[in-house]
């Protein structure tokens, strides 16, 4: 899958740009706050119908102009294809494939796969399990459509039971109906992240290897309620309840999961250096476009932030020549600072190369 050009209005600090892109690789130049990371969150926004960064669709909007237009002209398995994404404030977005509006953005999702490493990163280590379970399910949702449904199903079945927790209810019909709702969701979503998180460590610790160097031993470890052997969700439901109604939430399920991360049997968000954490998350992102390589037959567009701050000359040249090099890799997006180290890449990948001047949110091709 390859992005052939991109056109954007009112977007960010982006009043209005047009680029026809490389099919290998597009590089970025400028200095922080230019307008850089907003393209590669552009890219994102019509992958994903929302911002990298989490922002609200009114905080997209450059400021002052009430609407903005993301146009996005891709090849993808060999047939043109067009992607027209609209944000008005106060007005659900609107998302067209070919033309057509989606009547559910979530049917979208998977369609253009896409991996974006960034310096937000670190939060997969240094945050809550809220974060990587958002994470988990921004992966395995991209590859397999059923996980997206449970998901939303077992979100609305949550909802509903600590509703009932926090109304005082005390009818134990009210809470079998939604609870069989949520166990239904729970078993696939369990089983798809236990074996998610199985590929991704093999994955994972290939590419940790391969950028670190040798001596070095990460591990990923899916740690979940219902691991426990013939442990069900209307069990753990069930046992939980009285401590439920106390606390009035539910404090059991797959909505609590999380991936411990292991850098030489150590918790990594504890012993691991700047250096170590941006290897370590670099790692996870290659892993997961192996992911969603294989599970989806396409190769994502890869998008990569300013990754280079924090690592020393010969991890930065090992990542380079991972991602230019191997045939795995297709579309690559490349945003920093130093023109050097753009330069570099430019100089190693051969002709397929496009670089931009970026400067107050207008791009100069060099």
């Amino acid at each position: 899958m390859r992005l052939e050009e991109l056109s954007l209005t009112n977007f960010k600090n982006i009043p209005s740009a047009r680029l026809e892109l490389s099919g290998k690789v597009n590089c970025f130049l400028g200095n922080n706050g230019m307008g850089k990371s907003n393209l590669l969150d552009a890219i994102y926004f019509l992958s994903f119908c929302k911002s990298f960064t989490g922002v609200t669709d009114r905080m997209a909007i450059t400021r002052g102009e009430d609407f903005a237009i993301l146009k996005g002209r891709y090849e993808r398995k060999g047939v043109e294809e067009e992607l027209l994404l609209g944000l008005t404030p106060g007005r659900r977005k609107s998302l067209k494939r070919g033309g057509k509006e989606y009547t559910r953005l979530s049917a979208h999702i998977g369609s253009f796969p896409l991996v974006m490493a960034a310096p937000q990163d670190v939060d997969l280590i240094r945050d809550s399990g809220e974060e990587r379970r958002r994470w988990m399910d921004m992966v395995i949702s991209q590859s397999d459509p059923v996980y997206l449904d449970s998901l939303i199903r077992y979100g609305k079945g949550l909802e509903q039971r600590n509703r009932l927790l926090r109304e005082g209810c005390v009818d134990p019909g009210l809470y079998d109906a939604v609870e069989t709702m949520m166990e239904l969701s729970a078993e696939y979503l369990h089983e798809a992240r236990a074996a998610w998180t199985r590929r991704l460590t093999a994955l994972f610790s290939g590419h940790y290897a391969a950028v670190a160097g040798p001596g070095e031993v990460v591990e990923l470890t899916y740690e979940s309620h219902l691991n426990a052997p013939g442990s069900t969700l209307r069990a753990l439901l069930n046992s939980a309840r009285r401590h439920d109604e106390i606390v009035r939430h539910t404090s059991v399920g797959p909505h609590r999961d999380d991936i411990a991360m292991t850098l030489d049997g150590m918790p990594m968000r504890r012993t691991g250096s700047q250096g170590q954490c941006k290897t370590f998350t670099i790692a996870l992102r290659l892993a997961q476009y192996d992911f969603l390589r294989e599970a989806t037959g396409m190769r994502p567009l890869l998008l990569l932030d300013d990754i280079f701050d924090k690592l020393d000359a010969t991890r930065v040249a090992r990542i380079m020549e991972l991602v230019t090099s191997s045939p795995d890799f297709g579309q690559i997006f490349i945003t920093d600072t130093n023109r050097k180290h753009l330069d570099e890449i430019m100089s190693r990948t051969g002709g397929d190369v496009r670089l931009w001047s970026v400067e107050e949110g207008s791009f100069t091709r060099q």
